[in-house]
């Protein structure tokens, strides 16, 4: 199997902040490779750099066999990218905005005519077609956005965050299209804050923190790296909790956490349901009143917290995150 895109070293500054500090990446033909981070971790650079956007400080990158520098205007013609915010004309109904994307693409007047009434039905869109795109809702509109990135059929496609700020039914909907392109062969590279979005979709994930992958692998590998299970309860008062926390010591394979309100407890075990029924059953013989309880194993939030120390959740990154996004929204 080919390399799609890959990246050697990438490094990009603007001013005094570091966006990529020497970032590597491999993503073979007809995989779906997952950036997972904070906002200001360097995934939306990675992505500009990539699809010829920006132009790196150092190292070097090829998409489909050619340079994101030197082949940059033959590149353009091979892939596809959809970012954060739906690049739409408001003006325009959704036909013209796929016909103009077609024209620009140069397939002629009938093709781009063709495809824009294509992608319409694979998006759910007929009925708004011939609408201006002003009164479509978010959800209408990144669907809008998805289909444009796909009229020149690419065989890589780039969706930087693609489902920010759809509902829950949007998102899951997007999820179904994103499969389905990947299911008939397009190499897809993924940026998101969504652990379940990267769960679900993406054959390998790399984290990425301050410009650089910090761990790559499956999801199952990277929840690996944490190791080990947890059995998770509520109880109905302070008390209970110490007295839970006592009788569950012998199980624990690392140190019992308790919540704020000090009635939930994370107990870091090993043993799958055996060690789920033991502790319940020492539960019982302490008559702790248990409200809840359950064996779960790690999540890529406990990856990301494992290697990090934050979480990947919207806003997540404090200050520093933040002043990194600003930044790289004035490099595009």
């Amino acid at each position: 199997m080919a390399d799609a895109i890959v990246a050697e070293g990438l490094v990009k500054r603007y001013g005094s902040v570091v966006a990529l500090d020497g970032l590597d990446l491999v993503v073979p033909e007809g995989t779906v490779m997952g950036l997972l981070g904070p906002n200001g971790a360097g995934k939306t650079t990675t992505v500009r750099v990539l699809t010829t956007l920006l132009e790196q400080d150092g190292g070097r990158a090829t998409v489909t066999g050619l340079d994101v520098v030197a082949d940059a205007k033959e590149l353009r013609r091979r892939i596809g990218l959809s970012g954060q915010y739906a690049a739409v004309d408001e003006n325009l109904t959704g036909f013209e905005n796929l016909d103009m994307v077609g024209r620009l693409y140069h397939l002629g007047k009938r093709r781009s005519r063709e495809r824009a009434r294509e992608l319409l039905t694979v998006f759910d869109l007929v009925e708004a077609a011939d609408r201006p795109v002003k009164g479509y809702s978010g959800g209408m509109r990144r669907r809008l956005d998805l289909a444009g990135a796909l009229v020149a059929k690419p065989s890589v496609l780039f969706l930087d965050e693609p489902t920010t700020g759809l509902d829950p039914r949007s998102r899951l909907g997007m999820w179904d299209v994103i499969s389905e392109l990947v299911a008939g062969g397009t190499t897809l590279l993924l940026t998101t804050q969504y652990l379940e979005e990267a769960d679900r979709l993406a054959d390998r994930i790399a984290v990425i923190d301050h410009g650089r992958v910090i761990a790559l692998g499956t999801a199952d590998e990277l929840k690996a790296q944490v190791g080990g299970e947890r059995l998770e309860l509520t109880v109905g008062t302070a008390q209970d909790a110490r007295t839970a926390r006592s009788a569950l010591a012998p199980l624990a394979v690392g140190e019992i956490v308790l919540d704020d309100r000090g009635h939930r407890l994370t107990v870091p075990v090993s043993g799958g349901a055996d060690v789920l029924v033991d502790g319940i059953r020492r539960l019982d013989a302490e008559s702790v009143k248990v409200l809840d309880v359950g064996l779960r194993r790690p999540t890529l939030d406990d990856v990301f917290l494992s290697l990090t120390g934050h979480a990947t959740a919207d806003g997540a990154g404090g200050t520093a995150g933040a002043d990194g996004e600003k930044q790289e929204e004035l490099g595009a």
